[in-house]
């Protein structure tokens, strides 16, 4: 293979709760490989979400560059709190205080950067969804619905500063991330969830007044057709691959925090 073949491709790692994908891709987001995934290994410091990133990559051809993106609050790289990692053995069990107090603070752009040994993007995993299926026209909300819900909002194609909206209550004692989460899925049925979706996006429209919001994540597909029609033609689903390709668009997407 040649260096010209090879420059340019981006390794792309989209981190969840319950599973952890990866693919090569070139400048133009073609995936050269399909995506390999494996399960979200707990009780997980940084330091083996690092290990299983590199045993990952090892099995994928070499790429120039790498974006991460992880669930949480990430600034500049740099963990400032992450939901699922913090637990015993995924989401929605018992909180480790030693991994809380682990995570918080943690470079995982530099971990990254030094264990894959080449130039290294982490993000909240909602932004790199967003990254590869905002238009740069407008504002452009990206939610996406999982394990529980991630958010990333766009102005013009600019990146605005990350917000946990997940962590905003719904009403009293319930948060989006608990009340759209995969638990309440299947707890509910997708008709009945579909519904809460539904009701979610209409009281965040006035908040937001996005022209464009997107519903990604690996549960978007789930929505009904029904409550899709019925949330108007500035609602869309995209599929979940974004989180893959959006690995090279990340690259180039400015943000509010840039200088200049």
């Amino acid at each position: 293979m040649s260096a010209e073949t090879e420059a340019g491709r981006t390794l792309a790692v989209d981190c969840g709760g319950g599973g952890i994908k990866a693919s090569v891709l070139d400048d133009a987001g073609t995936l050269h490989v399909p995506p390999v995934r494996v399960p979200t290994p707990y009780p997980l410091p940084p330091e083996r979400l690092v290990r299983t990133i590199v045993d990952i990559a090892a099995g994928l051809p070499p790429a120039q560059r790498a974006t991460v993106g992880m669930p949480g609050m990430i600034r500049h790289g740099v963990v400032i709190a992450t939901p699922h990692y913090v637990t015993r053995s995924g989401p929605r069990t018992r909180v480790l205080p030693e991994l809380v107090e682990a995570w918080a603070g943690r470079d995982m752009e530099a971990a990254l950067r030094a264990a894959l040994g080449v130039p290294t993007l982490v993000l909240n995993d909602a932004e790199v969804h967003g990254a590869g299926v905002v238009s740069g026209s407008g504002l452009e909300l990206v939610l996406t619905l999982g394990t529980g819900l991630g958010s990333a909002l766009f102005d013009g194609g600019v990146l605005a500063p990350h917000l946990e909206l997940s962590h905003a209550p719904v009403r009293r004692g319930v948060t989006y991330d608990s009340y759209l989460g995969e638990p309440e899925r299947r707890r509910l049925g997708d008709g009945a969830w579909s519904r809460r979706v539904r009701r979610a996006v209409e009281g965040l429209r006035p908040v937001f007044r996005w022209d464009r919001l997107y519903l990604g994540g690996g549960n978007a597909r789930l929505v009904s057709p029904t409550t899709l029609a019925a949330s108007g033609d500035d609602v869309v689903v995209v599929p979940n691959s974004a989180g893959i390709v959006g690995g090279v668009r990340a690259w180039s997407i400015r943000r509010l925090t840039d200088p200049g």
